[in-house]
């Protein structure tokens, strides 16, 4: 078993623990079957080079998201902006579902729908650029 099937596996068991949120001996034990069973392709080097880039943007994304959420409580964001992102090319099933969750991880953006074309439709909030003032 090769390293990029491992990380697969961790992915599925920890869907698995979140969704069910129990680690009992048997919930662990049928989490661990669940996940060897699922079908999975053959991966390369290259999709382990991704999933390390991927696992570290979820570590980067931790403190944004902090930091976004108190942006969001101190000043208004009362401006919504519906963006297309583009696919990083060549993107496993497993790799496009971790770049929807970091995209909708943080407070400020979701993703609303994947496009097959390759693209992602993502609704943001952001500050306005023209603040009106009340005199």
């Amino acid at each position: 078993m090769d390293s990029t099937a491992l990380f697969n596996i961790i992915l599925r068991l920890a869907i698995w623990f979140l969704l069910t949120a129990d680690l009992s001996p048997a919930n662990i034990m049928i989490g661990i079957s669940v996940a060897w069973l699922l079908p999975h392709g053959k991966t390369s080097l290259g999709a382990l080079k991704d999933w390390l880039r991927v696992l570290w943007e979820i570590v980067v994304a931790i403190p944004q998201a902090y930091i976004e959420a108190i942006q969001i409580m101190f000043s208004p964001h009362d401006e919504e902006v519906l963006v297309c992102e583009n696919v990083k090319p060549q993107r496993t099933p497993g790799l496009i579902f971790l770049d929807i969750f970091l995209i909708t991880f943080t407070p400020k953006s979701i993703v609303l729908k994947y496009h097959q074309g390759g693209w992602y439709e993502v609704h943001l909030i952001q500050r306005s650029r023209k603040r009106s003032r009340k005199r």
